[in-house]
């Protein structure tokens, strides 16, 4: 179904990296039936775009206060925008901004249970917030996203209780897109990673 050439090639991995990714990729999707060229390309493509190659597998939360007023208008007074962003004198306290802006928020305790930082975005698709964690069986072990194994897996079980397959079947990027981002961020580099996907698992 998938080879390593394929799957460096499709998500742009040196071999050795696409060899320790295949299996647990393989295995993820042979669970969550990302079972088609066309399922598989989507995956692929967005899942690469999230963790940025593959490469990425846990959320930075190094931000400055600028960059966290504009990120996270609703969430964060610019006070505490100041205080615990990065700036010349000092970086960022990331737990900090991690409890402050995802308290509440997707099963989340308030900011002095610490979840928003516990449950930050993890594993290939940034899986974010307690009942994320719990849906794909991760609760009670968040930092397994940030292996390989468990960023795949969640991603595929992530992928697939919110019916992104059905999505990839229609070809509909946009949609699938919004499902995962909550809008359209970062889309070209989503077209453009699907293309180069599809040119490689839906040529024959």
């Amino acid at each position: 179904m998938l080879t390593v050439n394929q799957l460096a090639q499709s998500v742009g991995l040196s071999s050795s990296d696409a060899a320790l990714w295949l299996p647990r990729i393989l295995k993820a999707a042979d669970k969550y039936q990302i079972n088609t060229s066309l399922r598989l390309a989507h995956f692929l493509a967005q899942m690469g775009h999230e963790s940025g190659g593959f490469k990425h597998l846990v959320e930075i939360l190094n931000y400055s206060e600028q960059a966290l007023i504009s990120t996270f208008s609703s969430r964060i007074t610019k006070s505490q925008a100041n205080l615990y962003g990065r700036n010349a004198s000092h970086p960022a306290n990331q737990q900090m901004i991690g409890n402050i802006v995802y308290a509440g928020r997707n099963g989340n305790g308030d900011m002095r249970s610490g979840d928003g930082y516990k449950f930050r975005g993890r594993g290939l698709i940034m899986i974010t917030g307690r009942s994320n964690y719990r849906a794909v069986g991760y609760e009670q072990s968040p930092a397994e996203l940030e292996l390989p194994d468990g960023a795949a897996m969640s991603a595929a079980a992530w992928w697939s209780q919110h019916g992104l397959n059905e999505l990839a079947d229609k070809d509909d990027l946009r949609a699938i897109t919004r499902v995962i981002n909550g809008g359209y961020n970062g889309l070209d580099d989503r077209q453009s990673r699907l293309i180069k996907a599809k040119g490689v698992l839906c040529s024959s």
